[in-house]
């Protein structure tokens, strides 16, 4: 075992993994707001990508392995089928569009801070839909500079104390 496996986020160092693209060297955690992975999923089992109940239990495990907090989780099965997913997470969100008819899935997971690892729920959708074959793009999400130097107080003390 490796000591990047040992590190507590081995989504963010590089771990080797096809799920654990080599992060840009220039940038640490304080220069970003988070890691955005774009995932196609293909040649999936078709029964899984039209199955709303098992996509809803499959998002909940991503987000629960991927070290995020899930606050609302809604699906959409559609006729004849297909199912969209969205998971609003206190860290941001995982989405999934599913194809049956084509064996095919998009998949979107945005997290932010560094306590996430986005690239465990890439992994997890991949394995429980049985994909033959992923293309995953994983980028960090640069911290801008308006947000980097501003105050970070919450607007409502913000505004409370420009009234006061």
């Amino acid at each position: 075992m490796t000591q990047a496996c040992l590190h507590p986020n081995p989504g963010w160092t590089g771990a080797a993994s096809p799920f654990s693209p080599s992060p840009n060297p220039n940038l640490s955690a304080t220069d970003m707001v988070g890691k955005h992975c774009i995932l196609e999923l293909y040649n999936c089992d078709s029964a899984k990508l039209d199955d709303e109940a098992f996509l809803r239990t499959a998002i909940t495990t991503a987000a629960k392995r991927a070290g995020a907090t899930l606050l609302n989780l809604i699906t959409h099965r559609f006729e004849p089928q297909g199912v969209t997913g969205l998971a609003l997470l206190a860290e941001s969100h995982i989405s999934i569009h599913t194809w049956p008819e084509s064996g095919y899935a998009a998949v979107d997971v945005f997290t932010c801070g560094d306590h996430t690892m986005p690239e465990r729920a890439c992994a997890v959708l991949s394995e429980e839909l049985n994909a033959a074959r992923f293309k995953l793009k994983s980028f960090l999400r640069e911290t801008p500079s308006e947000v980097a130097g501003a105050d970070r107080a919450p607007v409502v003390a913000a505004a409370a104390a420009r009234h006061n």
